[in-house]
């Protein structure tokens, strides 16, 4: 049986794509004459950054990190670990979190007490999606793409069990 959910959609191609420059041109203003490491939070936020480095017009690095909170389920166990770690040293560097959603905010405090750890020079977060509704642990958030409803969402690299990260634009899960 092929998976068919009923999906509605939120946020359109062409409105990432305005977002995505929007924060690209904040991300140069405050970043100018640096060269800050880029931390990129896989899988969920990959076509996010994708796009935003295109559009930033800095010298800059990427690294990944591998999180997980959730596995195969909609809703955060509660519990973080680290599946891959940063890879390029982030003592006195400029760190710049890219993430796909805060939601609960459990997932990025770990990672921002995991950086902070590594005593960075300085350290923010930059978010395509922000569900404030569900957030149960306060994070700063630098800069925002978008606030999104309580509703589970896919598509622009945010998944389902894995699934529908490929769709171009983002949608509520309806079912």
């Amino acid at each position: 049986m092929v998976f068919q959910p009923q999906l509605k959609i939120l946020i359109s191609r062409d409105e990432i794509a305005k977002a995505v420059n929007r924060l690209a041109r904040e991300i140069e203003r405050d970043y100018q004459d640096m060269q800050p490491l880029l931390v990129s939070v896989l899988r969920g936020s990959f076509m996010f950054t994708a796009d935003l480095i295109r559009q930033i017009d800095l010298t800059l690095e990427l690294d990944f990190i591998r999180l997980s909170s959730y596995g195969t389920a909609r809703e955060s166990s509660g519990k973080v670990r680290i599946a891959q770690g940063v890879k390029t040293p982030v003592k006195g560097r400029d760190i710049l979190i890219v993430e796909d959603i805060v939601d609960t905010g459990i997932t990025i405090s770990f990672l921002l007490d995991y950086l902070k750890s590594k005593q960075p020079a300085s350290l923010k977060v930059c978010t395509l999606t922000d569900k404030p509704s569900r957030r149960r642990v306060p994070v700063p958030i630098d800069y925002c793409g978008f606030t999104v409803p309580n509703k589970f969402i896919v598509g622009y690299g945010l998944d389902l069990n894995q699934k529908l990260r490929n769709l171009p634009d983002i949608y509520t899960l309806e079912n």
